[in-house]
């Protein structure tokens, strides 16, 4: 073979190697350890079978060709040089004479010139790719920097890469015994990141990354630095040694930074951070230690309204732990009985009943009455919305049988509801199977909907419509409150968002918003509906302003089926209020 004496002595290191591991003969022995060692090597080595596909890859190998991680990918893939004839001939006469073959190709990427190795070992071959030596005019050192660099650094964000940075954290921690500096790591992950990839598209998603990987750069100092750990999640390893206020400082640095709009292809992005921050030794002493404790308190920044970072506490892990019971308990709830409807009546001045909004509550054998804003979250999480949406659609409208037929009943839909697919078809189901008027049934829809997969869910909202339900769009004038949905889709009715109600006597501004909001709404033919009614002042400035309906604890709470039997009777004979 050719090469210079270093490459084979590389190739001599890990035929032997492999060789003692799994012995002369190949024998299908425990190949955990020889995975080891290639998950943390940074030299570009791999195994293949005869047919070139791979078995085995190096830490350095998986990070310099992303391809071939992929299942069932091949050398040839990633190097098309592998594809033709002569060299096909020339690993023939590997298998049968077993001396070293050096194929030379370009990185399919950055076009640095590569001098592949292949060998056999008993492992299959072995493939090391190295710079080739000696290019007329270009430096064989440079080559090796730019290789190095391509497996140590993520290729689209330029930062260093999730394999360095498990490298570095695990050596800091190492000798942390013998510093007196702190280290802090910084769990960073994207607020509303998916909204801009799928309403702007991948291409947007990842000029924005390469945007917010440039920004937490200019904010860290020479005791920092940082990685992409995977997708939207990036991590800072930062030594001080005035801890625990550095790691607070650069996070609320770094989330302010991340804040301030972006613009892509000339439009203004707003996205946001929340980061989760842990302490080497005081919440981990391993990288997998500090690493939960980090993602721990990132959860638990999200959690809180996002936007903000918090330190790892032991509460925070008592909190997640209880969390997870009540994700076990909740996937068996349903079978039990333990769910239950509430429903809140939907009232027009002076009390004139004109439905109820459908409340889900689960009753728990042990910690009581959970409110929804607890458990709904896990349910989407974990897939059981739409067996749960169905349960409380079917048990609203079977209630609302029992009530005058002037009498509607609204639900609200999931998110993951649409995802399912289904939806309409279950709707057309149920009103089927129980006999309910469509004309009774009201549908309240949140914005997040119409920003997953938009045209799929307009499409879903349009045949709801054709069905003969009605579609509301809940908590109207928060989050992004865009104009084009009311275009898109001809909705019912809106619901003014509590935020708005709660100082309406008081404050202008919220009177100028809602004026505005009921103008807009009664202009395009829609009612409007005014959440969190508590008081008459409140009321009175509704009733002049001719919003159609009010719903809030003025009116009345929650209340069981047999109780909003009882209000209806109460409101005919006019004692309701």
């Amino acid at each position: 073979m050719r090469g210079s004496w270093k490459s084979r002595a590389l190739i001599q290191r890990w035929k032997r190697l492999v060789d003692d591991e799994l012995g002369l003969a190949g024998a299908s022995t425990d190949r955990t350890r020889l995975a080891d060692w290639l998950h943390h090597s940074r030299e570009l080595v791999a195994f293949c079978g005869d047919d070139l596909r791979f078995t085995l890859l190096g830490g350095g190998f998986r990070e310099a060709f992303p391809q071939a991680a992929e299942s069932g990918s091949a050398l040839f893939d990633i190097l098309p040089k592998f594809a033709e004839p002569a060299v096909r001939d020339a690993l023939l006469e590997l298998r049968e004479a077993g001396m070293a073959v050096d194929i030379d190709a370009p990185h399919p990427v950055t076009g640095v010139q590569m001098t592949a190795h292949v060998f056999r070992t008993a492992a299959g071959l072995g493939v090391i790719v190295q710079p080739t030596a000696k290019q007329p005019g270009r430096s064989h050192d440079r080559e090796a920097d730019t290789l190095l660099h391509w497996a140590t650094h993520d290729s689209l964000t330029g930062l260093q890469n999730r394999r360095v940075f498990s490298d570095r954290l695990a050596d800091i921690l190492a000798g942390l015994g013998r510093s007196k500096m702190g280290v802090a790591l910084l769990q960073i992950d994207l607020d509303d990141f998916k909204a801009v990839n799928d309403t702007l598209g991948h291409g947007a998603g990842d000029a924005l990354l390469q945007l917010v990987a440039r920004r937490i750069t200019e904010a860290l100092d020479e005791n920092a630095v940082g990685f992409r750990y995977a997708g939207d999640e990036f991590t800072v390893i930062q030594t001080a040694v005035g801890q625990p206020q550095a790691a607070e400082r650069l996070a609320e640095t770094i989330i302010s930074a991340l804040r301030a709009p972006f613009e892509i292809r000339g439009i203004p992005v707003f996205i946001g951070a929340s980061v989760g921050i842990a302490f080497g030794n005081e919440h981990g002493s391993s990288t997998e230690q500090l690493m939960k404790a980090a993602d721990i308190a990132l959860y638990a920044a999200k959690s809180e309204g996002r936007g903000r970072a918090r330190v790892f506490n032991n509460a925070m892990l008592l909190f997640l732990e209880s969390r997870e019971s009540l994700r076990r308990d909740l996937r068996e709830a349903l079978h039990r009985g333990e769910l239950f409807v509430e429903y809140q009546p939907l009232v027009r001045l002076p009390v004139s009943v004109v439905g109820f909004e459908a409340l889900l509550r689960w009753r728990h054998p042990e910690a009581g009455v959970i409110a929804p804003g607890t458990f709904i979250s896990i349910a989407e999480a974990d897939g059981l919305m739409d067996e749960i949406g169905q349960w409380v659609l079917e048990q609203a409208c079977t209630d609302a049988m029992e009530w005058p037929s002037t009498v509607n009943i609204a639900v609200n839909l999931s998110p993951a509801q649409f995802r399912s697919g289904m939806l309409t078809d279950n709707v057309a189901k149920i009103l089927d199977r129980v006999g309910i008027y469509p004309e009774r049934l009201e549908f309240e829809i949140t914005e997040t909907v119409l920003l997953e997969q938009t045209m799929d869910n307009l499409d879903t909202l349009h045949t709801l419509g054709l069905l003969g339900v009605r579609v509301l769009l809940d908590d109207f004038g928060t989050s992004y409150s865009s104009l084009g949905y009311l275009k898109d889709f001809s909705f019912s009715g809106l619901k003014v968002d509590k935020y708005f109600i709660r100082d309406l006597e008081v404050n202008p501004k919220s009177q100028t918003i809602v004026r505005s909001i009921l103008g807009l709404a009664h202009g395009l033919g829609m009612t409007v509906t005014a959440e969190g009614v508590e008081t008459d002042a409140q009321a009175k400035w509704l009733a002049r302003e001719s919003c159609d309906r009010l719903q809030g604890f003025l009116i009345s709470p929650p209340v069981s089926k047999r109780e909003a039997a009882e209000f209806i009777q109460r409101a005919r004979q006019g004692t309701a209020a």
